[in-house]
């Protein structure tokens, strides 16, 4: 379970906050992303989206813009 922690605002007022709420450690079954696909195309085109997503040209991620940076 979190622990709350107690910490100051800039303004001087106190505010809980939660502490540490990811558990160390490693899963315990590997994520199989092609176990979720029948097909190869299904496979082709999730990738094919992924790599868009992070290194197309019309953005960054899900941020577009009008005009490249």
């Amino acid at each position: 379970m979190a622990e709350k922690i107690e910490k100051e605002l800039y303004d001087g007022s106190k505010i809980e906050i939660l502490g540490e709420i990811v558990e160390p450690g490693k899963p315990e079954t590997p994520g199989h992303w092609r176990d979720r696909f029948t097909n190869r195309d299904e496979m082709l085109r999730y990738l094919d989206t992924g790599e868009r997503y992070w290194s197309g040209h019309e953005g960054y991620g899900s941020e577009k813009r009008k005009s490249p940076a």
